[in-house]
């Protein structure tokens, strides 16, 4: 098969990013034919590895220049944009010839649908169905946050396949849609010996935005340094809160603790490393973090936000839930992990076979499965 996959750009170091990767490289590796066609590359290469034989296309629309600036400067250029990147979208497709062409949920989500190449149109969504009331704005934003909430239920059912991370986001966008599918991510690697689990080491992957919720987790370490000196915080990302993240870490008076890490492309070592995994976000779709934890040995703790926790980390087994928002009880929960070595050991090694359900094999013959009856 010949399988197109729509995203902004590969040039980030973000979970959609990795996930596309590693499907991407599978696909061409088990003879399948791939193209990645982008908007917003700039001229940059893919932050993962991927396959010489998949082809990439920049469509050059850049809708990221138009980030951070006035909600006006936004609104005026979103529709030049739109028109320019759906006919660039349509030219190139009508040459591909793909079979299936996969949006990942970005800026082509609502025109692709509209184009009429031949090729059967799956969308897959990385984040819940409330992501857009999640991101908390105000004003104007608010108002255009709950229309496009609405519209994107209206704009999924126009797919010839609708595929969702996790079971709990099925509930949520409603059993009524009949193009709905659940199929989650794959972990993109599974440590050979995964953490012995005797550091004494809490780890946390993401980005330094509003979603992942660091200030939480700062917040809770700064109760648990004081009982637990000899533990440290490492926490891997980068983005626009790193300054606040460094000031509140100053704030606190915990920078012995806590090293904020720059983003790696080899993250295994980071796992391998660490003993716990401690995860803060306001919202996920299905967290990569998580399955990279799990994957390499590491009881998680984690708020059971929306959605993908609830889907991975089965509480008191391989881990704990806690009710999102709940500081008080985080800070429980991950304290009891970090002072009870026999039951970190007895829960990471719970993760590590609860992993196996994620395996790339797994998950993507359930995609071709699913491209074959698209087809």
């Amino acid at each position: 098969m010949h399988i197109a996959y729509c995203i902004a750009g590969t040039r980030h170091s973000g979970g959609m990013e990795r996930v596309l990767a590693n499907k991407a490289n599978w696909l061409v590796g088990h003879g399948h034919k791939v193209t990645v066609i982008t908007t917003d590359q700039c001229g940059e290469p893919s932050f993962f590895e991927m396959n010489s034989q998949i082809a990439h296309y920049d469509l050059g629309i850049n809708y990221e220049a138009n980030n951070g600036g006035a909600l006006f400067n936004k609104i005026a250029n979103y529709p030049i944009k739109q028109f320019k990147h759906k006919r660039k979208l349509r030219n190139l497709l009508m040459n591909l010839n793909a079979d299936v062409v996969i949006s990942m949920g970005c800026n082509e989500v609502g025109l692709l649908p509209g184009i009429n190449d031949g090729s059967k149109k799956v969308l897959e969504i990385h984040f819940s169905r409330f992501k857009r009331l999640q991101y908390n704005r105000r004003g104007l934003w608010r108002v255009i946050d709950m229309y496009r909430h609405w519209q994107d239920k209206k704009i999924a059912s126009r797919y010839d396949n609708f595929v969702v991370l996790t079971e709990e986001d099925l509930q949520l966008w409603g059993t009524d849609m009949k193009n709905i599918s659940v199929i989650p991510n794959a972990h993109p690697f599974r440590l050979e010996v995964p953490s012995s689990c005797k550091s004494r080491t809490v780890l946390a992957v993401g980005r330094f935005t509003y979603q992942k919720g660091f200030d939480r987790l700062l917040g809770a370490w700064n109760r648990l340094v004081a009982s637990h000196p000899e533990w440290k915080l490492r926490i891997v990302g980068d983005g626009e809160l790193k300054n606040d993240y460094i000031e509140l870490i100053k704030r606190y008076g915990i920078a012995d603790s806590v090293t904020l890490v720059d983003t790696c492309r080899d993250i295994k070592s980071e796992y391998y490393n660490a003993s716990v995994y401690a995860m803060t976000s306001h919202y996920e779709g299905l967290p990569m973090a998580l399955l990279e934890a799990q994957a390499s040995g590491l009881p998680i703790v984690s708020f059971a936000c929306q959605c993908g926790p609830r889907d991975v980390v089965m509480d008191g087994f391989n881990g704990f839930l806690v009710d999102d928002g709940d500081v008080t009880a985080f800070v429980d929960k991950l304290g009891l992990l970090m002072a009870d070595d026999e039951l970190r050991m007895k829960f990471g090694e719970a993760a590590y076979l609860s992993s196996l359900k994620y395996s790339t094999d797994a998950i993507m013959n359930r995609w071709l499965c699913l491209f074959s009856s698209t087809i």
